[in-house]
């Protein structure tokens, strides 16, 4: 026996003290709050607070998810690169919408945003690339990214040799890698409460400009 459903069922949730929420107070723009709670989040500790799911559908209308880190977040909306040749990269062509998801549990908050996915230019890729480390440049130059993999040697192979190419070449460029923008239709901020009373607030955006606030059952 593994301890599984003894370990699940022993498992506590947000044992730590919550901040407040009044929505009451939020602004007018969700993009503001997410700034607030994204610095409240990593100074709590947060680990990782930058890192989101990331859901897309694939052409037969399944959903996939998957983890992946923030790049910004502004006007134009919520900011994540990829390689174009990817699987999310493919199902993102074929249909551009998805959503995001954010949890940081220190805090009992999340964050949902939903809307149309668009790609940025060249020149942002590559500017996104490059501001990033070794890792990621060499990682990048790996491609290949969702492919069958036959070994775990030829993984090490193409890996050791994207790093030599990546020091060597530290201004070269990948081609397939795309700066991403999630243009938010909806953004909704939820705040845990240790009695259940969670507080969910949703920002819809308007059709004409700005946006609407309302609140949900928990």
């Amino acid at each position: 026996m593994t301890g599984f459903h003894d370990t699940l069922r022993s498992l506590r949730v947000w044992d730590t003290e919550l901040p407040a929420f009044d929505p009451d107070s939020a602004p007018a723009d969700p993009l503001p709050l997410f700034h607030e709670w994204f610095v409240a989040a990593a100074r709590a500790g947060q680990q990782e607070p930058h890192t989101m799911s990331l859901a897309t559908a694939g052409t037969d209308g399944r959903p996939d998810v998957r983890t992946l880190m923030l790049h910004d977040a502004d006007d134009r909306g919520w900011h994540f690169a990829s390689h174009a040749t990817s699987a999310k990269g493919r199902q993102l062509a074929a249909a551009p919408h998805a959503a995001l998801g954010f949890y940081w549990p220190v805090q009992g908050r999340q964050v949902r945003v939903r809307g149309q996915v668009v790609t940025g230019t060249p020149e942002e890729a590559y500017a996104d690339l490059h501001a990033r480390s070794t890792g990621a440049l060499a990682a990048a130059l790996v491609g290949r990214q969702s492919e069958v993999l036959a070994s775990v040697e030829e993984l090490e192979r193409a890996s050791a040799a994207a790093w030599e190419r990546a020091r060597a070449e530290p201004d070269t460029d990948v081609e397939t890698w795309t700066l991403y923008v999630l243009e938010p239709s909806e953004v909704e901020f939820f705040q845990g409460d240790d009695r259940r009373r969670h507080l969910r607030l949703r920002y819809r955006r308007l059709p004409g400009g700005g946006w609407e606030r309302e609140l949900l059952w928990p």
